[in-house]
């Protein structure tokens, strides 16, 4: 009979290497969550800042806080983030970039990307 090792009680996360594809997976995933976590705030803000000029008056004061610019830039992220990967996903799909150096450098791109192209949009708003 042959012996295998035993298993490993538990994982250490610390200690596994993951490919970059999995990690822009990842990430799309949870970007993805966070747009539609933050999708409710969204709509009630746009209905106040539509009701009365005094509505709008309490959404800009919201966004020119500290804490309404970090949830800004965060779904302005997430958004950024989710359209690149989801390009990505779609190229993929229709077997553009399946080509190993293509498809990790599309991977790395959309991690980096994302970031510079989430900043820009919030600066503009």
């Amino acid at each position: 009979m042959i012996e295998t090792k035993p298993r490993p009680i538990h994982l250490d996360l610390r200690r596994i290497r993951m490919p970059i594809n999995a990690i822009t997976s990842i990430v799309h995933r949870i970007s993805g969550v966070l747009i539609f976590l933050l999708m409710p705030g969204v709509i009630f803000l746009l209905d106040l800042s539509l009701m009365d000029p005094d509505g709008f008056a309490m959404v800009v004061a919201v966004f020119d806080s500290i804490p309404g610019k970090a949830i800004l830039l965060l779904l302005v992220w997430a958004l950024s983030h989710h359209l690149l990967a989801g390009l990505r996903c779609i190229g993929i799909d229709i077997d553009l970039g399946v080509e190993k150096p293509f498809f990790l450098k599309t991977a790395r791109i959309v991690l980096l990307a994302a970031f510079p192209m989430a900043f820009l949009i919030w600066v503009a708003l």
